[in-house]
């Protein structure tokens, strides 16, 4: 997650402290000294849309098998003594789960700050209300676009007027809210005009999400924007950004699965302000690029824990059998072993780049979509071989 506002204008935001964190030791868990990794949860499968992109391949129908309440609780208990900072509740839909408010309000209680992905059609006053009350840091509403075009995503007719209604409903009892957006070609003309929503509706925040092709976004590789493209994309948010700054309007501005972002936002900013591209640089070493598996880690709706929610192919562990906490700190299985210290595996041009210790081989996900090999190259790495150090005659380890 790379925070757009945090680089160009210095702004501060609740999870810049977790993203900026010095890391003077390293702990067994490979996460900052004393404390466990971001987790998110799927807390169920079931969802009311039925989006060509879900990860999770969800469908409005009932799962078997998924985590029960109880041992829901004695999970996020298991993560509080972690010292787990935030527990992101995420689907499925995680309205659709009956006891949510519940759990997210037991994770508050135990000093885990609770967060929210949701496609907000759910979203009443009534259910804002609770969601703010319960104390909920951050509730992150998905659209794919404009009216049409996210109706035609969500596989649901309604679904954005439903959403904008439970965004409108948050911003009115005063609960933080944001936009989560994938970015792909059949909505990447419409970045300027979600800007502007952002605007006219007083959101707070807005994360452009790279696709990643996994769930049933496996199935929609040539929905991807080209290198160009994600480039020219880019120029558009850090210029969007800047405006926003300009004309005094206090948004949060991220880019998020694709480490690549923060390496070409220090390029654009090199050449025009010295000064500030060596700070955004300090910040981005200190970050230290993709954290799967070290810095983040996702649990599926039946307990099964992964590096991160788009390689739950990857499955390292179940919580009904071991602690979270003994699973994420165990460097017996190779996959959680090798991302805790990646550099070394690494193949094709990420072995070579350098900016590797700013990025880290970006995501691991897609270069196993598309190769077979999980440290393979990132294939969304937009980054030129002249921008890595890299020529062209240069023949890439295999």
């Amino acid at each position: 997650m790379i925070s757009i506002t945090k680089l160009l204008i210095g702004t501060e935001h609740f999870g810049d402290s977790l993203r900026y964190r010095h890391r003077k030791q390293q702990t067994p868990h490979g996460t900052s000294t004393g404390h466990g990794p971001v987790v998110a949860w799927n807390i169920t499968r079931t969802c009311n849309l039925s989006c060509i992109h879900c990860y999770m391949n969800s469908e409005k129908q009932n799962y078997k098998g998924e985590l029960s309440h109880e041992e829901a609780i004695s999970f996020i208990e298991d993560l509080a003594a972690f010292k787990v900072p935030v527990l992101l509740f995420s689907g499925g839909e995680p309205l659709m789960r009956d006891d949510i408010f519940s759990l997210a309000a037991h994770a508050k209680k135990l000093d885990i700050r609770p967060t929210l992905s949701t496609n907000g059609t759910l979203i009443t006053r009534q259910v804002a209300k609770k969601i703010k009350n319960i104390g909920v840091g951050y509730v992150g509403i998905s659209l794919d676009g404009l009216e049409e075009t996210n109706d035609a995503f969500r596989g649901s007719s309604g679904a954005f007027n439903a959403a904008i209604k439970g965004i409108e409903n948050c911003v009115a009892v005063g609960q933080k809210v944001g936009l989560r957006f994938t970015i792909n070609r059949h909505n990447f003309k419409q970045l300027d005009a979600i800007f502007d929503l952002v605007e006219d509706l007083n959101i707070d925040r807005i994360c452009f999400y790279h696709l990643v092709y996994t769930g049933r976004g496996s199935e929609i590789v040539e929905s991807d924007i080209t290198h160009e493209e994600s480039r020219q994309g880019m120029d558009l948010i850090i210029n969007r950004t800047l405006d926003f700054h300009r004309r005094g309007l206090k948004k949060e501005i991220l880019t998020v699965d694709n480490h690549a972002d923060g390496i070409y936002l220090y390029n654009r900013i090199k050449e025009i302000d010295p000064a500030r591209a060596e700070k955004v640089y300090k910040l981005l070493k200190t970050n230290g690029g993709n954290r799967s598996g070290i810095a983040f880690a996702n649990v599926d709706s039946y307990g099964n824990v992964h590096p991160d929610q788009f390689t739950q192919n990857h499955r390292l562990g179940n919580v009904r059998d071991r602690s979270f906490s003994d699973i994420w700190t165990n460097r017996s299985h190779p996959i959680l072993y090798g991302l805790k210290d990646r550099k070394s595996l690494l193949k094709g041009r990420c072995s070579q780049c350098q900016w590797l210790s700013l990025c880290n081989g970006n995501f691991r996900a897609r270069a196993e979509a598309v190769t077979g090999d999980f440290w393979e190259s990132d294939p969304a790495c937009y980054l030129t071989d002249e921008e890595i150090g890299l020529n062209s005659n240069l023949a890439y380890n295999t």
